[in-house]
């Protein structure tokens, strides 16, 4: 599950273009920050993706990934050209291959690899898509087959990209636009496959040509199994609300409005909103709970302000942005030091997991313990968003020191947080299902036992 977002000129503050994405995947499957710097690579060489080989180009542009750290292509991320990317599945009536061969994550990392503009990331993956097709298991602990959609972004432009198997429809965006895990294209697009309608009324899927819906025909309705995953994943809903919260701010959107965004979790969460309750409660920024509908969670969150003659990313490189902080990144100014790659076990020495403590402290009394700190975490971002903006035609090297001083003022925060919420106490138990599915989610971790453990009391306390 996840969502992309973009505002274009026409509607932020300062006329250049915001995108920004959650990434919700697994709770222990964690998400690690890449820098690929770029390469030459000699002829005839391969590169091999998530599952297969496939020919290498000559040259590969430096790339900024956010990606789970088990596979070789990303949940979201972008290029020195200032080309942006985020993916989200889709479950369509199309049959999913199993075997081997390129999901979308991989095609997300070629885009971004081998394209420097929206318009040429999108006819790059629907070439390939040609050529592969989309087959490959994306789960992590568990097998789970999907189709994708994308939304491509540069300094100029955004494009919707949905997918089912080969075969694909694109709607360049007028304003705003945004996925969620479901079809969006109906009636109108500017860009097909050129069998998508043949197709759909071969199968059955549509009676005639000018009945031709993509998202009823491909999306499927009633019992139909690709219906029923899009239902309970929830991905309308969230769709309409990401798009709906900036259309209210038309003219005033900016990277700190669109971090907001990405931190709602729906339109009657009030002040005392907890994650806890619900039985299906995917909101934008999304919160696991007891399975088997509540599987996901918030691993990652990006917002990228594209200007023309900067752009700057804002990573959290952490799960739930609502807990977290949102940190600057320039490409061409590397990364701040984030500690050892996450892998599945819970480990001090990553940045992830480090705050996955923080994270999963909260979520035993949310509203209660989030208040301790949501002010200076705000206060903190306001900052660093004044400050970047004011780096951003400054040397590499300013900005290299300012990108490593806002991590290690967030690592800190977060360990100085982490003892303030443990502190506070439980008021507000959470529900017993959501408690003991939290409790076996921190027991595969390894959180609380063993030597490389912290003795985090989770919800299951």
């Amino acid at each position: 599950m996840c969502d992309n977002v973009v505002a274009l000129g026409n509607v932020t503050a300062d006329g250049s273009v915001i995108f920004g994405k959650n990434s919700d995947r697994e709770p222990n499957e964690p998400q690690g920050v890449f820098l690929i710097p770029r390469a030459k690579h000699p002829e005839g060489s391969v590169i091999h993706c998530t599952y297969i080989d496939i020919p290498q180009v000559a040259e590969t542009n430096a790339v900024l990934l956010s990606s789970p750290t088990w596979l070789w292509g990303a949940e979201m991320g972008a290029n020195e050209h200032g080309l942006v990317i985020g993916n989200t599945a889709v479950f369509t009536r199309e049959s999913y291959d199993t075997g081997p061969g390129l999901i979308g994550m991989d095609y997300l990392r070629l885009a971004l690899e081998r394209t420097a503009s929206a318009r040429e990331a999108l006819d790059l993956i629907t070439s390939m898509l040609q050529q592969y097709g989309q087959s490959g298991s994306n789960g992590y602990a568990h097998p789970l087959y999907y189709h994708n959609s994308f939304l491509i972004c540069d300094p100029q432009q955004a494009w919707v990209l949905e997918t089912s198997g080969r075969r694909w429809a694109a709607c360049q965006v007028k304003d705003i636009g945004g996925t969620s895990n479901t079809l969006t294209i109906e009636r109108e697009w500017d860009l097909a496959s050129p069998d998508l309608i043949e197709y759909a009324v071969s199968q059955g899927w549509c009676k005639q040509e000018a009945n031709f819906n993509f998202k009823a025909s491909y999306g499927g309705s009633g019992f139909s199994a690709s219906h029923i995953y899009t239902i309970f994943g929830n991905g309308d809903e969230r769709q309409q609300r990401l798009t709906g919260l900036l259309e209210e701010k038309k003219g005033q959107i900016t990277a700190e409005v669109m971090m907001h965004v990405l931190r709602d979790h729906g339109p009657k969460a009030g002040l005392d909103y907890t994650p806890g309750k619900g039985l299906i409660a995917n909101p934008p920024c999304m919160h696991a709970g007891p399975a088997p509908v509540r599987v996901s969670q918030t691993t990652g969150s990006l917002v990228s302000h594209l200007a023309a003659e900067q752009q700057t990313h804002w990573i959290t490189g952490t799960s739930a942005p609502c807990t977290s902080i949102f940190k600057p990144v320039w490409i061409d100014a590397g990364l701040p030091d984030l500690g050892a790659t996450p892998t599945g076990r819970y480990s001090h020495a990553s940045q992830w997991w480090r705050h996955e403590v923080l994270h999963r402290e909260v979520l035993r009394d949310y509203s209660t313990r989030l208040a301790r700190y949501s002010m200076e975490r705000d206060e903190m971002e306001a900052r660093f968003l004044n400050e970047a903006a004011k780096l951003q035609s400054e040397s590499r090297q300013a900005r290299s020191v300012f990108v490593a001083q806002c991590a290690s003022e967030a690592d800190e925060a977060t360990a100085r947080w982490t003892e303030l919420v443990r502190a506070e106490p439980v008021a507000k138990r959470a529900p017993i299902a959501y408690r003991r599915a939290w409790g076996k989610l921190d027991k595969e971790a390894g959180l609380g036992t063993g030597e490389d453990s912290d003795p985090v009391h989770s919800p299951a306390g």
